[in-house]
């Protein structure tokens, strides 16, 4: 897809060149999102912030990987602990803190959940693209000073999961797959961001070569999140569920969670 680094103001353009550099992109200096040629989405700098913004008219919002406000903070205060389907899913309760490889992480949000939860969690991201937002979100908390203790436990890596997995030691208790779904409601605008999201990386056509991978790694658990109504990834048959309004975890064990 036609994809460009951009940069807002002069003191964005050094960091922009960087990026372009390293992504193999072309560099656009202070690009008019409104106009949707030659470039369908730039990867953006603009006051030393990176988004992937759709361009055109009637875009949606800039992506970014947050973890400092909107819906990613207000999960961290008010999405209910250790009750949340994705705590349960991973074995999270009292004297237990399993160790996570989420090995699709791509915005982080639900690395950063179980970082908050008290999990030490390690990301792998295989986009270039989604990394770089991915590493400037993770920057920008440090720069916050108020979640030093959470982001202490999180670790991204980059590259392909399915290579990295048994290179990984000691062993997760949990590793945590999440691979892109096709959705096709397209009204609410957060599906609108989503869709330029997919547009971007594509769907997980190898998800049941990632569970493979995952599986053949022997974790205490894996988890694997699916829209509620999905098939399971083809392999063998999930252990139990946990089945929310919108979403459930497939969970297939092999041993008991470790405690501490």
């Amino acid at each position: 897809m036609s994809l460009a680094v951009g940069w807002c103001q002069d003191e964005d353009r050094e960091r922009a060149e960087q990026l372009a550099q390293r992504l193999a992109l072309s560099l656009v200096a202070q690009p008019d999102l409104d106009q949707a040629e030659p470039w369908a989405q730039i990867l953006y700098v603009c006051d030393g912030r990176l988004s992937l913004c759709v361009t055109g008219r009637k875009r949606p919002g800039p992506i970014r990987a947050d973890f400092v406000t909107g819906a990613v903070a207000h999960r961290r205060q008010f999405g209910g602990g250790t009750g949340q389907l994705i705590a349960k899913a991973c074995g999270i309760r009292k004297g237990i803190r399993p160790r996570v490889l989420d090995a699709t992480a791509g915005l982080g949000r639900d690395a950063f959940v179980l970082a908050t939860l008290g999990c030490r969690v390690q990301m792998i991201e295989r986009s270039p693209v989604v990394h770089a937002l991915l590493e400037n979100g993770l920057e920008e908390a440090h720069a916050c000073g108020e979640l030093d203790e959470i982001l202490a436990g999180m670790e991204l890596l980059h590259g392909d999961a399915s290579e990295l997995l048994a290179t990984l030691a000691p062993v997760p208790d949990v590793i945590y797959l999440d691979p892109m779904y096709p959705h096709t409601d397209k009204k609410a605008q957060v599906k609108k961001e989503m869709l330029a999201f997919r547009t971007l990386v594509g769907e997980d056509a190898d998800d049941a070569s990632l569970l493979q991978a995952a599986l053949a790694v022997e974790p205490c658990r894996v988890v694997v999140k699916r829209p509620r109504k999905a098939p399971a990834i083809d392999g063998p048959a999930p252990n139990h569920q946990v089945i929310g309004k919108s979403s459930r975890y497939d969970i297939y064990t092999f041993r008991a969670l470790p405690n501490g």
